[in-house]
């Protein structure tokens, strides 16, 4: 600006001493600088403009890149815990798969050791006989003797023809020493008179199975630590108390035969030994 003064003061200088002819060329000059200053101030302004908005552009171009790469990181974490967690959790299917193969390993072979049982039983007693009944109930095996045949009626005394399928049990039992024996009487509704010794079915129940324990282990040689007493009463019926053939069912003796409890735990705990 100073100069476009100090310019227009030569000029005027000038004009007090310079031909008219002159005076036009260089006013003529004088305005194709000032239009040449404008265009450049113009052009000037626009730069600035365009500088102020890359500026502006880059600012925020730089803040979506470090949100960006704040992202990628963010990601990167959370696809590593992802792939932790996952590979968590198929250790976590694996080692459950494992420990039900094991257990399916264990329940193979009790359940190879209860056909045995069934076999040996069936074989040395005998199917012929409506007053016994050999199966499985529940993984366990035993051996159903209806009343009629071990004791009279109202009595714990057990009978001689008894003692005969009582000694075809001990000698199953007898191959198992690792098994235990449970004996468990069962008896009708019809509430039992007290004779002074017993009181009612429940009593009843259980003398009718300390009886059949005491011949397996006194006169049939089962070690009476495999023997358990137990006695039912008239409270888990096989039918309908309503006849006299249903309550014949009813009176019954079952003798379990069953691998120890904490046996059957030692099965599943060899098989998770061989898988290790």
């Amino acid at each position: 600006m100073k100069k476009i003064v100090i310019a227009l003061s030569f000029f005027m200088l000038l004009t007090s001493c310079v031909s008219k002819k002159q005076y036009a060329a260089l006013e003529a000059k004088n305005k194709e600088t000032q239009d040449l200053l404008n265009t450049c101030t113009v052009k000037l302004n626009t730069c600035l403009e365009e500088k102020a908005g890359l500026k502006a552009s880059a600012d925020g171009l730089k803040d979506q890149n470090q949100h960006l790469i704040s992202q990628s990181k963010d990601m990167t974490v959370l696809t590593t815990k992802g792939a932790e967690n996952i590979e968590k959790a198929l250790e976590s299917i694996k080692e459950k798969d494992l420990k039900i193969s094991r257990m399916q390993d264990a329940l193979t072979k009790k359940d190879s050791v209860t056909l045995a049982v069934v076999t040996s039983l069936k074989s040395v007693v005998g199917l012929n006989d409506e007053d016994i009944e050999i199966n499985v109930e529940k993984g366990v095996v035993f051996i159903s003797i209806s009343d009629k045949m071990l004791f009279k009626s109202g009595s714990y005394e057990v009978s001689d023809r008894a003692k005969g399928v009582l000694a075809k049990v001990a000698k199953v039992v007898n191959d198992k020493p690792d098994f235990e024996c449970m004996v468990e009487g069962h008896t009708d509704n019809v509430p039992f008179i007290g004779n002074g010794v017993l009181l009612d079915n429940w009593d009843l129940s259980v003398k009718r199975s300390t009886s059949i324990i005491r011949v397996l282990s006194a006169q049939l040689g089962v070690n009476p630590a495999q023997l358990i007493a137990a006695g039912r009463s008239s409270y888990v019926p096989l039918v309908a108390n309503d006849s006299a053939e249903n309550k014949a069912k009813n009176r019954r003796t079952r003798i379990y035969v069953m691998p120890k409890i904490d046996q059957f735990y030692e099965m599943v705990e060899k098989e998770m030994k061989k898988q290790k």
